[in-house]
């Protein structure tokens, strides 16, 4: 946590010092690789889904609660059989064995309307893939473009900056370790301005959600005289959502850093100076917002103010505008760390990053699958240029592939899919990539290391970890056991979090009982191929229960087969690290693509686990 405070304070230095002066392919798949068709089971049962009275934030019309829906028009619209190329026809494998999610999806918030905006997007998608190849046609007539995505946007002239507010598009979301830096003096009458992250808007529905927003109200309100910060969230489904006030005596923290810090409200004893507050009228602020893994941090003038957890269904990769209005005169806006692909004709090690061809139920040691969002392409290149360079992944008795929901986002969704044509290591999903849907991703992880490939064990990993791939393989081997196995940082006795507040929190609803079964933390596990084909079974025939905590899931699930006569072998790896890296580690999360090169070469020239920081 202190690594990560240090590194927003020296950046947002650094931003304060340049805006304050200027204020002053080849096919990676052989003839018989894995591929199957894309079709419709017109023989399958008419599909219908019954919405739950409780709405997620996320876009969705009130109308639509509690209406059954027949839903078998908007899934089949997304297995459509297509003349697909064979890479492509490989990711899409899962996503052919996964066309009854919307059956099971109790328990998992919002799960049509996610499938509905995929359909959405997807239907894009396809447009744009087939008016590009129409352009190819004629060489002389393809358009070259700059970066869709780029990693940095910057306005300067204060020409751009009217009266009624300004809008700086963000092409590709946000991700952890993005920041929005605004340099402003707050003026006119009352000096009270906002800030408002924006997501996309949908036909139906022309307002767009706002991700979070943040208030600064000089002059206080109707609840206050004083000078407030507000920050809050609006959906067209919800409305606004409580709102979050500083100062505040609530002692709520996001990443480890207070919603409101102490200093903000409170006068300095020792000049005995008016209440501080980190805006002023008539006085230049510099303000970022940073993007955490919980939520936003708002430092101003190099000083952490506040800090706002994401909630359900409103997460940071939504993102595509940051709006600002009110009595603000504007210097500079600026957009930084954004997500970006790598331009093909600078990567000097193309294939070598390219998968090694899978036949169709090829026999592997161990098979990992990797949670991904679209729009973190730095972390799946980092991945594809550590640790999948392994021999073992290299010579193809591990296999790894990426498991990426479609984004509401057209330009990101079009990166993605240059990205799957490139690399071979993308199994993408038919749903929109809310965090809370990636207990599908578990099952469909399942799905292709049983249905796909024929792995002895599969593994399930996210993109900012670092996997001893050796490491892990040696000691599955030497423990020996190859059934009914649960083997990663195992936890016996949580219980559900109750507080609202959380990240995690479980609803007496979604889980009435006061402690979970056994479970392995999900920065790194691996289950036995008889778990994994049972999960795969247990969802084709609906009678797999979901929950959104996709770890907690699988643990869930492994005490319900042990219930049914499954012996469980529980292998406590305590090198798995799920908070950061120790050195000897196994597993080390939470690392940034830079930390995951170092750790790399770390291993490549000490031949030692050693941490980076």
């Amino acid at each position: 946590m202190k690594k990560w405070l240090g590194g927003v304070l020296m950046g947002s230095f650094i931003v304060i010092l340049i805006l304050r002066y200027n204020v002053m392919f080849k096919n990676p798949f052989s003839n018989n690789t894995l591929r199957q068709r894309i079709f419709v089971n017109t023989t399958d049962p008419r599909l219908k889904w019954v919405q739950q009275p409780t709405v997620s934030p996320a876009i969705q019309s009130p109308e639509a609660v509690n209406q059954v829906v027949v839903a078998d028009e908007l899934v089949s619209g997304l297995f459509l059989d297509r003349n697909f190329s064979s890479e492509v026809q490989s990711s899409l494998f899962t996503w052919n064995e996964m066309k009854h999610i919307v059956n099971y999806s109790k328990g998992l918030p919002n799960a049509l309307e996610t499938v509905r905006e995929a359909r959405i997007a997807w239907d894009n998608l396809m447009d744009i893939v087939a008016k590009k190849q129409q352009i190819e046609v004629n060489e002389s007539s393809v358009d070259h473009k700059g970066k869709q995505c780029p990693y940095f946007l910057s306005k300067m002239d204060t020409k751009d900056f009217g009266d009624k507010g300004y809008k700086l598009r963000i092409p590709c979301g946000l991700i952890q370790g993005s920041a929005i830096t605004i340099i402003g003096i707050p003026n006119g009458l009352s000096g009270s301005f906002r800030i408002d992250l924006t997501g996309e808007s949908v036909p139906e529905e022309p307002n767009p959600p706002i991700v979070l927003h943040y208030n600064v109200r000089l002059q206080g309100d109707k609840v206050t005289e004083d000078p407030v910060i507000v920050q809050n969230t609006w959906t067209t489904a919800q409305d606004w959502g409580e709102e979050e006030r500083c100062p505040s005596r609530n002692n709520k923290k996001v990443d480890d850093l207070k919603q409101c810090s102490d200093k903000v409200g409170k006068p300095d004893n020792r000049t005995r100076s008016k209440p501080y507050f980190p805006f002023k009228l008539g006085y230049l602020s510099v303000m970022t917002l940073r993007v955490g893994e919980e939520g936003f941090h708002m430092t101003v003038d190099g000083k952490q103010i506040t800090s706002f957890a994401y909630r359900e269904g409103l997460e940071p990769w939504l993102v595509n505008e940051v709006r600002i209005f009110g009595d603000m005169n504007l210097t500079s806006v600026l957009a930084s760390g954004l997500p970006t692909s790598e331009d093909l004709e600078h990567i000097d090690d193309l294939d070598a990053l390219r998968t090694v061809p899978l036949p169709l139920h090829r026999p592997l040691d161990l098979f990992i699958g990797v949670f991904s969002t679209a729009n973190n392409f730095k972390r799946r290149m980092a991945v594809r240029r550590t640790w999948m360079q392994y021999p073992a992944v290299k010579s193809g008795t591990v296999a790894v592939r990426f498991f990426v929901g479609l984004h509401k986002n057209q330009i990101v969704n079009e990166e993605l899919w240059s990205e799957i044509q490139t690399y071979g290591d993308i199994q993408l999903m038919p749903f929109v990539d809310y965090y809370g849907l990636i207990t599908w991703k578990t099952i469909a992880i399942c799905i292709f290391g049983t249905q796909a490939v024929s792995a002895k064990y599969v593994m399930k990993t996210d993109d900012d970890a670092f996997v001893r791939v050796d490491e892990v393989l040696g000691t599955i081997s030497k423990e020996n056991v190859k059934h009914g196995l649960l083997y990663g940082l195992i936890n016996y006795d949580a219980q559900p979090h109750r507080n609202a507040d959380s990240k995690w929190y479980i609803s007496p609803e979604e889980y009435p009982e006061k402690t979970y079964p056994p479970w392995a933390h999900g920065p790194g596990y691996v289950v036995s191929n008889d778990i994994a084909k049972a999960v795969y079974t247990k969802h084709k025939e609906g009678s797999l229960r979901m929950f959104k905590l996709e770890d907690v899931a699988m643990g869930i699930w492994i005490a319900e087969m042990k219930k049914e006569g499954f012996k469980v072998y529980y292998k406590d790896e305590k090198r798995v690290y799920n908070e950061g890296c120790n050195d000897g580690f196994v597993v080390a999360h939470y690392q940034s693509p830079r930390e995951m090169l170092c750790l790399w070469q770390k291993l490549r020239a000490e031949g030692v686990a050693k941490c980076c920081n």
